[in-house]
Protein backbone atom coordinates (compact mmCIF):
# COMPACT_ATOMS: atom_id res chain seq x y z
CA UNK A 1 0.00 0.00 0.00
CA UNK A 2 1.40 3.40 -0.87
CA UNK A 3 2.25 5.67 1.96
CA UNK A 4 1.71 9.50 1.72
CA UNK A 5 4.90 11.74 2.73
CA UNK A 6 3.25 14.61 4.57
CA UNK A 7 4.88 17.86 5.22
CA UNK A 8 3.97 21.17 6.46
CA UNK A 9 3.15 23.40 3.34
CA UNK A 10 5.30 26.51 2.97
CA UNK A 11 3.90 30.05 1.90
CA UNK A 12 5.44 29.95 -1.21
CA UNK A 13 3.76 26.75 -1.86
CA UNK A 14 0.31 28.50 -0.82
CA UNK A 15 0.40 32.02 -2.11
CA UNK A 16 -0.36 31.06 -5.53
CA UNK A 17 -3.21 29.55 -4.84
CA UNK A 18 -4.77 32.54 -2.95
CA UNK A 19 -4.40 34.83 -5.95
CA UNK A 20 -7.93 36.88 -6.09
CA UNK A 21 -9.39 37.49 -9.30
CA UNK A 22 -9.22 41.08 -10.14
CA UNK A 23 -12.65 42.58 -10.01
CA UNK A 24 -14.10 43.98 -13.10
CA UNK A 25 -15.87 47.28 -12.06
CA UNK A 26 -17.99 48.02 -14.78
CA UNK A 27 -21.16 46.13 -14.03
CA UNK A 28 -22.28 44.61 -17.57
CA UNK A 29 -19.04 43.46 -18.55
CA UNK A 30 -19.10 41.51 -15.22
CA UNK A 31 -22.25 40.21 -15.98
CA UNK A 32 -21.50 39.29 -19.52
CA UNK A 33 -18.14 37.72 -18.77
CA UNK A 34 -20.05 35.10 -16.78
CA UNK A 35 -22.26 35.00 -20.11
CA UNK A 36 -20.37 31.42 -21.92
CA UNK A 37 -23.41 30.49 -23.74
CA UNK A 38 -26.32 32.26 -25.57
CA UNK A 39 -28.67 30.10 -22.84
CA UNK A 40 -26.50 32.19 -20.21
CA UNK A 41 -26.88 35.83 -21.87
CA UNK A 42 -31.16 34.21 -21.72
CA UNK A 43 -30.59 34.05 -17.98
CA UNK A 44 -29.13 37.11 -17.32
CA UNK A 45 -31.57 38.96 -19.71
CA UNK A 46 -34.77 37.34 -18.20
CA UNK A 47 -33.62 38.92 -14.79
CA UNK A 48 -33.26 42.72 -15.86
CA UNK A 49 -36.05 42.65 -18.59
CA UNK A 50 -39.20 43.17 -17.92
CA UNK A 51 -42.18 40.60 -18.56
CA UNK A 52 -43.55 42.21 -21.50
CA UNK A 53 -40.67 42.83 -23.81
CA UNK A 54 -38.73 39.65 -22.61
CA UNK A 55 -41.70 36.84 -23.46
CA UNK A 56 -42.11 39.30 -26.72
CA UNK A 57 -38.66 38.06 -27.63
CA UNK A 58 -38.99 34.69 -25.78
CA UNK A 59 -41.84 33.59 -27.02
CA UNK A 60 -43.87 32.00 -29.98
CA UNK A 61 -47.60 31.00 -31.77
CA UNK A 62 -50.11 29.13 -29.23
CA UNK A 63 -48.44 26.38 -27.76
CA UNK A 64 -44.59 27.22 -29.21
CA UNK A 65 -44.07 23.99 -30.11
CA UNK A 66 -43.07 25.16 -33.43
CA UNK A 67 -39.80 26.72 -31.94
CA UNK A 68 -39.38 23.67 -29.33
CA UNK A 69 -39.05 21.74 -32.61
CA UNK A 70 -36.93 23.75 -34.60
CA UNK A 71 -34.22 23.87 -31.43
CA UNK A 72 -35.15 19.85 -31.15
CA UNK A 73 -33.78 19.52 -34.70
CA UNK A 74 -30.66 20.87 -33.76
CA UNK A 75 -30.00 19.19 -30.57
CA UNK A 76 -30.88 15.54 -32.19
CA UNK A 77 -28.73 16.04 -35.06
CA UNK A 78 -25.66 13.78 -35.52
CA UNK A 79 -22.12 15.66 -36.07
CA UNK A 80 -19.39 13.14 -37.96
CA UNK A 81 -15.93 14.57 -37.51
CA UNK A 82 -12.72 13.77 -39.52
CA UNK A 83 -9.66 13.49 -37.37
CA UNK A 84 -5.86 13.68 -38.14
CA UNK A 85 -6.26 17.16 -40.25
CA UNK A 86 -4.43 20.48 -39.39
CA UNK A 87 -7.32 22.28 -38.32
CA UNK A 88 -4.51 24.60 -36.59
CA UNK A 89 -5.95 27.63 -38.01
CA UNK A 90 -10.08 27.53 -39.58
CA UNK A 91 -11.08 30.25 -41.81
CA UNK A 92 -14.79 31.04 -40.65
CA UNK A 93 -15.62 33.58 -43.05
CA UNK A 94 -18.42 33.54 -45.81
CA UNK A 95 -19.47 34.73 -49.03
CA UNK A 96 -23.01 35.62 -49.49
CA UNK A 97 -24.54 37.81 -51.74
CA UNK A 98 -21.69 38.52 -53.36
CA UNK A 99 -19.88 40.05 -50.01
CA UNK A 100 -17.65 38.56 -47.52
CA UNK A 101 -18.68 38.26 -43.94
CA UNK A 102 -16.44 37.48 -41.27
CA UNK A 103 -18.87 34.29 -39.71
CA UNK A 104 -21.05 32.79 -41.27
CA UNK A 105 -24.24 34.18 -40.33
CA UNK A 106 -25.91 37.49 -39.71
CA UNK A 107 -28.03 39.35 -37.87
CA UNK A 108 -31.78 38.70 -38.23
CA UNK A 109 -34.65 41.26 -38.61
CA UNK A 110 -36.50 41.63 -34.97
CA UNK A 111 -39.24 43.94 -34.53
CA UNK A 112 -39.44 46.57 -32.09
CA UNK A 113 -35.93 45.91 -30.71
CA UNK A 114 -35.94 49.18 -28.49
CA UNK A 115 -38.34 47.40 -26.08
CA UNK A 116 -35.79 45.01 -25.71
CA UNK A 117 -33.27 47.26 -25.01
CA UNK A 118 -33.46 51.71 -25.84
CA UNK A 119 -30.22 51.34 -27.50
CA UNK A 120 -32.40 48.90 -30.07
CA UNK A 121 -31.29 48.91 -33.70
CA UNK A 122 -28.77 51.05 -33.30
CA UNK A 123 -26.32 48.73 -30.99
CA UNK A 124 -27.03 46.06 -32.72
CA UNK A 125 -26.33 47.30 -36.07
CA UNK A 126 -22.57 48.85 -34.72
CA UNK A 127 -22.23 45.05 -33.14
CA UNK A 128 -22.69 43.59 -36.47
CA UNK A 129 -20.42 46.30 -38.21
CA UNK A 130 -17.58 45.54 -35.32
CA UNK A 131 -17.88 42.35 -35.94
CA UNK A 132 -17.85 42.52 -40.01
CA UNK A 133 -21.39 40.63 -40.45
CA UNK A 134 -24.48 41.81 -41.80
CA UNK A 135 -27.67 42.93 -40.48
CA UNK A 136 -30.90 43.37 -40.90
CA UNK A 137 -33.16 46.04 -40.50
CA UNK A 138 -36.92 44.95 -39.92
CA UNK A 139 -39.90 47.10 -41.50
CA UNK A 140 -40.95 47.20 -37.60
CA UNK A 141 -37.95 48.21 -36.58
CA UNK A 142 -38.21 51.29 -34.03
CA UNK A 143 -35.31 52.88 -35.32
CA UNK A 144 -35.18 54.72 -38.94
CA UNK A 145 -33.45 53.25 -41.60
CA UNK A 146 -31.60 56.36 -42.01
CA UNK A 147 -30.78 56.49 -37.99
CA UNK A 148 -29.72 52.77 -38.67
CA UNK A 149 -27.38 54.00 -41.17
CA UNK A 150 -25.76 56.16 -39.62
CA UNK A 151 -25.06 54.64 -36.44
CA UNK A 152 -23.17 51.71 -38.59
CA UNK A 153 -22.15 53.59 -41.71
CA UNK A 154 -19.45 50.53 -43.04
CA UNK A 155 -21.81 48.35 -41.91
CA UNK A 156 -23.30 45.31 -44.51
CA UNK A 157 -26.81 46.48 -44.22
CA UNK A 158 -30.07 44.46 -45.37
CA UNK A 159 -33.66 45.76 -45.15
CA UNK A 160 -36.61 43.55 -44.43
CA UNK A 161 -39.73 44.18 -45.96
CA UNK A 162 -43.42 43.53 -45.57
CA UNK A 163 -45.84 44.30 -48.30
CA UNK A 164 -48.22 46.62 -46.54
CA UNK A 165 -51.74 47.27 -47.42
CA UNK A 166 -50.46 50.57 -48.07
CA UNK A 167 -48.26 50.09 -51.08
CA UNK A 168 -47.21 53.55 -51.03
CA UNK A 169 -45.70 53.34 -47.63
CA UNK A 170 -44.03 49.91 -49.03
CA UNK A 171 -42.62 52.11 -51.78
CA UNK A 172 -41.90 54.59 -49.88
CA UNK A 173 -39.69 52.52 -47.50
CA UNK A 174 -37.70 50.54 -50.42
CA UNK A 175 -36.81 53.90 -51.74
CA UNK A 176 -35.39 54.69 -48.27
CA UNK A 177 -33.87 51.92 -47.97
CA UNK A 178 -31.64 52.01 -51.22
CA UNK A 179 -31.02 55.88 -50.81
CA UNK A 180 -29.55 54.92 -47.32
CA UNK A 181 -27.19 52.49 -49.04
CA UNK A 182 -28.91 48.60 -47.42
CA UNK A 183 -27.61 46.62 -50.02
CA UNK A 184 -30.29 43.81 -50.26
CA UNK A 185 -34.17 43.01 -49.65
CA UNK A 186 -35.59 40.35 -47.43
CA UNK A 187 -39.21 40.26 -47.97
CA UNK A 188 -40.87 37.87 -45.52
CA UNK A 189 -44.50 36.36 -46.95
CA UNK A 190 -45.28 33.95 -44.04
CA UNK A 191 -48.01 36.82 -41.88
CA UNK A 192 -51.06 37.23 -43.75
CA UNK A 193 -52.23 37.37 -40.57
CA UNK A 194 -50.40 38.17 -37.37
CA UNK A 195 -49.56 34.99 -35.28
CA UNK A 196 -51.57 34.39 -31.79
CA UNK A 197 -48.59 34.83 -29.44
CA UNK A 198 -50.25 34.14 -26.45
CA UNK A 199 -47.52 35.47 -23.92
CA UNK A 200 -47.96 38.99 -25.42
CA UNK A 201 -51.82 38.66 -25.21
CA UNK A 202 -51.76 37.68 -21.19
CA UNK A 203 -49.04 40.27 -21.07
CA UNK A 204 -51.16 43.05 -22.42
CA UNK A 205 -48.83 44.44 -24.47
CA UNK A 206 -48.57 47.45 -25.60
CA UNK A 207 -46.40 50.07 -28.02
CA UNK A 208 -45.54 52.21 -25.78
CA UNK A 209 -45.45 50.02 -22.35
CA UNK A 210 -48.35 51.02 -20.52
CA UNK A 211 -47.93 50.89 -16.12
CA UNK A 212 -50.69 48.57 -14.76
CA UNK A 213 -50.17 47.06 -11.30
CA UNK A 214 -48.89 44.09 -12.56
CA UNK A 215 -46.38 45.91 -14.83
CA UNK A 216 -45.17 48.30 -11.66
CA UNK A 217 -44.28 45.46 -9.96
CA UNK A 218 -42.22 43.11 -12.01
CA UNK A 219 -40.21 46.45 -12.80
CA UNK A 220 -39.89 47.38 -9.52
CA UNK A 221 -36.70 45.39 -9.21
CA UNK A 222 -35.79 46.32 -13.52
CA UNK A 223 -35.00 49.90 -12.66
CA UNK A 224 -32.17 50.34 -15.19
CA UNK A 225 -34.36 48.94 -18.53
CA UNK A 226 -37.33 51.92 -16.71
CA UNK A 227 -34.59 54.37 -16.61
CA UNK A 228 -33.65 54.37 -19.74
CA UNK A 229 -37.12 53.94 -21.31
CA UNK A 230 -38.18 57.29 -19.73
CA UNK A 231 -35.44 59.11 -20.12
CA UNK A 232 -34.91 58.05 -24.40
CA UNK A 233 -36.30 59.16 -27.18
CA UNK A 234 -40.28 57.79 -27.90
CA UNK A 235 -40.34 54.59 -29.97
CA UNK A 236 -41.36 55.67 -33.24
CA UNK A 237 -42.29 53.46 -36.04
CA UNK A 238 -42.85 54.48 -40.01
CA UNK A 239 -46.02 53.13 -39.85
CA UNK A 240 -47.24 54.32 -36.77
CA UNK A 241 -46.36 57.57 -35.78
CA UNK A 242 -48.39 58.20 -32.93
CA UNK A 243 -46.86 55.05 -31.39
CA UNK A 244 -50.37 53.97 -29.44
CA UNK A 245 -52.13 50.77 -29.51
CA UNK A 246 -51.87 47.22 -29.00
CA UNK A 247 -48.81 45.58 -30.60
CA UNK A 248 -50.93 43.00 -32.56
CA UNK A 249 -53.85 45.26 -33.18
CA UNK A 250 -51.27 47.49 -34.70
CA UNK A 251 -49.23 45.44 -36.89
CA UNK A 252 -52.51 43.71 -38.05
CA UNK A 253 -53.66 46.67 -39.74
CA UNK A 254 -51.12 46.69 -41.92
CA UNK A 255 -50.44 43.05 -43.11
CA UNK A 256 -52.12 42.25 -46.28
CA UNK A 257 -53.55 38.65 -46.62
CA UNK A 258 -54.33 39.25 -50.14
CA UNK A 259 -50.53 39.03 -51.42
CA UNK A 260 -49.73 36.41 -53.97
CA UNK A 261 -46.74 35.27 -55.92
CA UNK A 262 -47.79 37.88 -58.50
CA UNK A 263 -46.45 40.45 -56.11
CA UNK A 264 -42.72 39.26 -56.48
CA UNK A 265 -42.83 40.75 -59.83
CA UNK A 266 -43.53 44.05 -58.64
CA UNK A 267 -41.03 44.38 -56.23
CA UNK A 268 -38.34 42.75 -58.73
CA UNK A 269 -39.72 46.00 -60.76
CA UNK A 270 -39.11 48.37 -57.83
CA UNK A 271 -35.91 47.04 -56.24
CA UNK A 272 -32.91 46.52 -58.50
CA UNK A 273 -30.50 44.83 -55.65
CA UNK A 274 -30.79 41.08 -54.60
CA UNK A 275 -34.18 40.23 -53.44
CA UNK A 276 -34.36 37.11 -51.00
CA UNK A 277 -37.73 35.67 -50.07
CA UNK A 278 -38.34 35.32 -46.57
CA UNK A 279 -40.86 32.38 -44.75
CA UNK A 280 -40.32 29.35 -47.11
CA UNK A 281 -41.76 26.42 -46.49
CA UNK A 282 -42.11 24.40 -48.77
CA UNK A 283 -39.73 22.76 -51.84
CA UNK A 284 -42.47 24.26 -54.24
CA UNK A 285 -42.50 27.57 -52.94
CA UNK A 286 -39.16 27.60 -52.92
CA UNK A 287 -39.35 26.69 -56.47
CA UNK A 288 -42.05 29.35 -57.16
CA UNK A 289 -40.35 32.14 -55.69
CA UNK A 290 -37.02 31.70 -57.78
CA UNK A 291 -39.66 31.64 -61.24
CA UNK A 292 -40.93 35.02 -60.00
CA UNK A 293 -37.62 36.53 -60.11
CA UNK A 294 -36.15 35.87 -56.80
CA UNK A 295 -32.54 35.89 -55.95
CA UNK A 296 -33.11 33.72 -52.78
CA UNK A 297 -35.20 32.22 -50.22
CA UNK A 298 -34.52 31.88 -46.19
CA UNK A 299 -36.11 29.23 -45.24
CA UNK A 300 -37.90 29.90 -42.12
CA UNK A 301 -40.89 29.65 -40.16
CA UNK A 302 -40.73 32.88 -38.40
CA UNK A 303 -39.08 31.56 -35.21
CA UNK A 304 -42.07 29.19 -34.31
CA UNK A 305 -44.34 32.81 -34.24
CA UNK A 306 -46.99 32.54 -37.07
CA UNK A 307 -48.03 29.02 -37.86
CA UNK A 308 -47.57 26.90 -34.50
CA UNK A 309 -46.54 23.12 -35.70
CA UNK A 310 -44.94 24.37 -39.25
CA UNK A 311 -42.68 22.31 -40.94
CA UNK A 312 -39.32 22.51 -39.25
CA UNK A 313 -36.61 24.49 -41.72
CA UNK A 314 -33.53 22.50 -40.56
CA UNK A 315 -35.54 19.38 -41.88
CA UNK A 316 -36.54 21.24 -44.63
CA UNK A 317 -33.02 22.60 -45.53
CA UNK A 318 -31.75 19.90 -47.99
CA UNK A 319 -34.24 19.23 -49.98
CA UNK A 320 -34.87 22.81 -50.17
CA UNK A 321 -31.12 23.66 -50.94
CA UNK A 322 -31.07 21.21 -53.81
CA UNK A 323 -34.00 22.86 -55.90
CA UNK A 324 -32.91 26.03 -55.54
CA UNK A 325 -28.94 24.95 -57.05
CA UNK A 326 -26.78 27.35 -58.33
CA UNK A 327 -29.67 29.52 -59.32
CA UNK A 328 -29.81 31.74 -56.09
CA UNK A 329 -28.52 32.01 -51.99
CA UNK A 330 -30.28 29.66 -49.79
CA UNK A 331 -30.37 31.10 -45.98
CA UNK A 332 -31.93 29.51 -42.74
CA UNK A 333 -33.25 30.50 -39.70
CA UNK A 334 -35.46 29.93 -37.03
CA UNK A 335 -33.87 27.76 -33.63
CA UNK A 336 -30.05 29.03 -33.65
CA UNK A 337 -28.87 28.83 -30.05
CA UNK A 338 -25.30 27.30 -30.53
CA UNK A 339 -22.24 27.88 -33.26
CA UNK A 340 -22.66 24.04 -33.84
CA UNK A 341 -26.26 24.98 -35.45
CA UNK A 342 -24.77 27.23 -37.40
CA UNK A 343 -22.27 25.16 -38.93
CA UNK A 344 -24.52 21.97 -39.48
CA UNK A 345 -26.86 24.68 -41.47
CA UNK A 346 -23.84 25.30 -43.95
CA UNK A 347 -23.10 21.56 -44.03
CA UNK A 348 -26.19 20.69 -44.88
CA UNK A 349 -26.95 23.15 -48.04
CA UNK A 350 -27.24 26.71 -46.50
CA UNK A 351 -25.23 29.31 -47.66
CA UNK A 352 -25.84 31.63 -44.83
CA UNK A 353 -27.57 31.62 -41.69
CA UNK A 354 -29.40 34.30 -39.36
CA UNK A 355 -29.99 34.19 -35.68
CA UNK A 356 -32.57 36.56 -33.90
CA UNK A 357 -33.23 35.57 -30.42
CA UNK A 358 -29.63 34.92 -29.52
CA UNK A 359 -28.47 38.30 -30.23
CA UNK A 360 -31.39 39.57 -28.55
CA UNK A 361 -30.88 37.62 -25.15
CA UNK A 362 -27.27 39.53 -25.62
CA UNK A 363 -29.03 43.33 -26.16
CA UNK A 364 -31.66 42.78 -23.39
CA UNK A 365 -28.65 41.14 -20.97
CA UNK A 366 -26.29 44.19 -21.66
CA UNK A 367 -27.00 46.77 -25.01
CA UNK A 368 -24.45 47.02 -27.98
CA UNK A 369 -21.85 45.01 -25.41
CA UNK A 370 -24.39 42.36 -25.15
CA UNK A 371 -24.62 41.81 -28.60
CA UNK A 372 -21.32 41.23 -29.26
CA UNK A 373 -21.09 38.88 -26.54
CA UNK A 374 -23.55 36.92 -28.73
CA UNK A 375 -21.93 37.02 -31.38
CA UNK A 376 -18.43 36.45 -29.80
CA UNK A 377 -20.02 33.44 -28.28
CA UNK A 378 -21.42 32.12 -31.50
CA UNK A 379 -18.22 32.93 -33.35
CA UNK A 380 -15.96 30.76 -31.22
CA UNK A 381 -18.24 27.90 -31.39
CA UNK A 382 -18.60 27.58 -35.11
CA UNK A 383 -14.64 27.67 -35.41
CA UNK A 384 -14.43 25.18 -32.38
CA UNK A 385 -16.95 23.25 -34.30
CA UNK A 386 -15.05 23.51 -37.51
CA UNK A 387 -12.17 22.41 -35.84
CA UNK A 388 -13.24 19.34 -34.59
CA UNK A 389 -15.44 18.44 -37.53
CA UNK A 390 -11.77 18.41 -39.28
CA UNK A 391 -12.71 21.26 -41.96
CA UNK A 392 -10.69 24.80 -41.95
CA UNK A 393 -13.13 26.67 -44.04
CA UNK A 394 -16.75 27.07 -44.35
CA UNK A 395 -16.70 25.64 -47.84
CA UNK A 396 -15.24 22.37 -46.55
CA UNK A 397 -18.55 21.75 -44.92
CA UNK A 398 -20.86 18.99 -46.55
CA UNK A 399 -23.50 16.86 -45.63
CA UNK A 400 -21.15 14.13 -44.78
CA UNK A 401 -20.29 15.79 -41.51
CA UNK A 402 -24.12 15.71 -40.36
CA UNK A 403 -27.02 13.10 -40.32
CA UNK A 404 -30.64 14.47 -39.68
CA UNK A 405 -32.18 12.85 -36.62
CA UNK A 406 -35.34 13.08 -34.80
CA UNK A 407 -36.30 11.84 -31.16
CA UNK A 408 -38.26 8.76 -33.54
CA UNK A 409 -35.74 8.00 -36.07
CA UNK A 410 -33.56 9.11 -38.90
CA UNK A 411 -35.19 12.04 -41.05
CA UNK A 412 -35.76 10.18 -44.68
CA UNK A 413 -37.23 11.68 -47.76
CA UNK A 414 -39.62 9.42 -47.46
CA UNK A 415 -40.80 11.71 -44.33
CA UNK A 416 -40.65 14.69 -45.89
CA UNK A 417 -42.64 13.33 -48.90
CA UNK A 418 -45.46 11.55 -46.65
CA UNK A 419 -48.91 11.90 -47.64
CA UNK A 420 -50.52 15.25 -46.39
CA UNK A 421 -47.26 17.18 -47.55
CA UNK A 422 -48.93 20.26 -49.38
CA UNK A 423 -47.48 19.91 -53.23
CA UNK A 424 -46.53 16.93 -52.09
CA UNK A 425 -43.24 18.40 -50.50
Amino acid sequence: MTTLERRFPRPRDIAPLLKMKPRQRNATARRLASAHTIWDLRRIAKRRTPAGPFDYTDGAADGEVGVRRAREAFEDLEFRPGVLRDVAHADTSATVLGGTSALPFGLAPTGFTRMMHSAGERAVAAAAEQAGIPYALSTVGTTSIEDVAAAAPSARKWFQLYLWKDRDLSRELVANAKAAGYEALLVTVDVPVNGNRLRDLRNGMTIPPQLTLRTFLDASYRWEWWLNFLTTEPYSFAFDKSGEGALTELVSKLYDPTVTFDDLDWIRETWDGPILVKGIQTVADAEKVMAHGADGVVVSNHGGRQLDRAPVPLHLLPRIAEAVGDRGTVMLDTGIMNGGDIVAAHALGADFALVGRAYLYGLMAGGQAGVARAIEILGAEVERTMKLLGVTSVDELNPGHVRLMTRRGPVSADVLDAPGVPDGR
